[in-house]
């Protein structure tokens, strides 16, 4: 979730800030032409060429505006996106305490409940907590017992459901692994 939401975001405001570059161009590209027109319709009066040239700098003009209007709604919408993201990180952090609270879990035991959440495996764990591998088994299998479920992929299956849909969270249906 957070790397997918959060690289999303960044694409959003790479791409805006690629059409903001754009869109200084074409403004300048416009204040050319449309002074250009001006200075030639102001010497020669408004002729075929001219009026042609007077439509092109216009549409140009038309698709800078339309340009600004594109970029602003990225803008917002990488600003909406970013303000979600924070908001889901809060709530699944949030979920996340409140769970191991109701399941007793000790410190060490939240710990390595985490690290079981986030999808390492057992050595993975051992290796970042400094533990031997039979401490980590030994702790994964209090964890599971006070959850309610068997292993790892039931444990992250009690949070998948409550993110997919809390009215149909499997609470004290039997196992999850």
């Amino acid at each position: 979730m957070q790397g997918t939401a959060g690289s999303l975001a960044r694409s959003l405001e790479r791409k805006a800030l690629i059409l903001t570059v754009v869109l200084g161009c074409q403004v300048l590209a416009a204040m050319f032409f449309a002074l250009d027109v001006a200075g030639d319709i102001a010497e020669a009066g408004l002729g075929w060429h001219l009026s042609i040239e007077l439509g092109a700098t216009l549409a140009l003009a038309a698709g800078v505006v339309v340009g600004a209007i594109h970029v602003r709604s990225l803008i917002e919408r990488a600003r909406q996106d970013q303000a979600l993201l924070a908001a889901a990180r809060g709530a699944m952090g949030a979920l996340i305490r409140a769970r191991f609270a109701e399941w007793h879990l000790t410190a060490a035991e939240a710990d390595v409940a985490l690290f079981a959440i986030k999808g390492l495996d057992v050595a993975e764990i051992a290796g970042l907590r400094g533990s031997a591998q039979g401490t980590v088994r030994a702790q994964l299998t209090r964890i599971y017992a006070k959850a309610g479920t068997t292993s790892q992929t039931g444990l992250i299956a009690l949070f998948m459901d409550e993110l997919i849909d809390p009215a149909t969270a499997l609470e004290g249906r039997g196992d999850h692994g």
